[in-house]
């Protein structure tokens, strides 16, 4: 008999929102955290949590052939575009590698769940229109050159049920501060717990992104794997383009604090296109999925978030 879906990469920022989606279908959901990570994200007891380093070939095999998961979310690996061209290496082991030894280890037990691959829309050549999953490949960063091969996994490997998920920008409650949205929000919390100056250091306000919110981001993923059609890929994106300045600025409103805004070239990355925008279509019409969370609400829990992480760690708390 199946065992429960397995969410890798579960301490993550999408991973642990997806263990939690996936609690309201399954009466119990596997998480694989990887080297270093801990099982705080998601507090629930029927989360079957277990320390598995998906570089670690053999151990991944012999996991999944213990645990037989009726369904695999793949979503263990590097996830800052920026960081890459410092450690282009990092991306390229741990997005690659280990993508070929979860689908190996599929493999090797005999298994016939599905697995999904969660990709990247920065596999595309850059653009300054929408892009729908024919636009021209051409990944601009060692992140998006891994994104790539482990599509290219995904398309050539031995397990036949493979999905794959071509996520635009995300946000949501417990990303990264390395991220945009996200650190203005760490900033701004900061600012108002008395932490930091009220000055707001910032890269490049001008570029466009599309954004969804980490939540519906994580429920596209269930619904390709439930509705959509195997190695073919999915545009997971809200069809929207936000101006980093304009989302800047909403969340500053949200603040009672007076904030100054400061510029800062050395957070600019040598590779930001102006503009990242997708075409939702396809995965709207074969698997009926759409964006519901607006983008207010959105901004509004990650600095909520953020508020309560900053009050947490505060001396004394």
């Amino acid at each position: 008999m199946p065992g429960p879906p397995l969410v890798t990469g579960a301490t993550g920022f999408a991973g642990s929102h997806l263990v939690e989606h996936l609690l309201q279908f399954h009466p119990a959901v596997a998480a694989w955290e990887g080297p270093g990570g801990t099982p705080i994200a998601v507090d629930d007891p029927r989360v079957v949590w277990q320390a598995v380093d998906v570089l670690d070939r053999e151990a991944v095999a012999a996991a999944l052939a213990e645990l037989r998961p009726s369904a695999v979310y793949h979503c263990a690996g590097s996830a800052h575009a920026g960081d890459s061209w410092s450690e282009p290496v990092r991306p390229l082991r741990i997005n690659v590698l280990g993508t070929h030894h979860v689908l190996e280890g599929v493999a090797r037990a005999g298994l016939a769940c599905p697995v999904l691959v969660t990709g990247s829309a920065l596999v595309y050549r850059r653009s300054n229109s929408m892009m729908t999953e024919t636009h021209p490949i051409g990944p601009a960063t060692p992140y998006g050159v891994s994104k790539l091969a482990q599509e290219m996994l995904a398309g050539h490997d031995e397990v036949t049920r493979v999905f794959v998920a071509r996520p635009f920008n995300h946000a949501g409650p417990r990303q990264s501060p390395t991220f945009a949205t996200s650190g203005f929000a760490r900033q701004i919390a900061e600012i108002e717990a008395g932490r930091r100056d009220p000055v707001l250091q910032v890269g490049n306000l001008d570029a466009r992104r599309d954004i969804t919110d980490v939540r519906d981001t994580v429920r596209a993923y269930r619904l390709i794997v439930t509705r959509g059609t195997a190695r073919r890929p999915y545009n997971v994106c809200s069809g929207k383009a936000y101006r980093v300045g304009d989302l800047l600025d909403a969340l500053v409103a949200l603040s009672p604090r007076a904030i100054a805004v400061e510029v800062d070239s050395s957070r600019f990355r040598p590779s930001d296109n102006p503009l990242l925008l997708g075409d939702g279509s396809r995965i709207a019409a074969e698997t009926g999925w759409s964006p519901e969370i607006p983008i207010e609400r959105t901004l509004q829990d990650l600095l909520d978030y953020w508020r309560r992480e900053v009050s947490r760690a505060a001396p004394g708390a």
